[in-house]
């Protein structure tokens, strides 16, 4: 069974920094995708960023770029999000996804909350 453990969310003043964290288990494919969503309040869900562990290629929404970086730490299959700058409309709880073939998992969501 995949597991996925998420840390890293919190409170931060517009500005700030955060980095979050998703170390991902019981993924038996080498080949896989991992990714950060996000959704606030009464916003549809927004993918953030996603990586491909085996070959690096990123990805990045418009919104972010420039201020969060993906990566991963293929040894410890974990996969970060350094957000830097955030602003106000950074909050939303966020939730790392891995696609295995035709399968998604899902962690279980840490709140980001960036006041003004």
């Amino acid at each position: 069974e995949v597991q996925l453990v998420e840390s890293g969310g919190g409170v931060v003043q517009a500005g700030g920094s955060l980095r979050l964290s998703c170390a991902a288990s019981g993924v038996t494919s080498d080949d896989y995708t991992i990714g950060w969503f996000r959704q606030a309040p009464g916003k549809e869900r927004e993918g953030v960023s996603c990586i491909r562990p085996s070959s690096g290629m990123t990805n990045y929404a418009d919104s972010v770029k420039g201020r969060f970086t993906i990566s991963r730490d293929n040894a410890k299959s974990t996969v970060y999000l350094q957000m830097n700058s955030l602003k106000p409309e950074d909050t939303a709880v966020y939730r790392c996804k891995v696609r295995v073939s035709v399968f998604d998992f899902w962690g279980q969501g840490t709140q980001v909350t960036v006041s003004s």
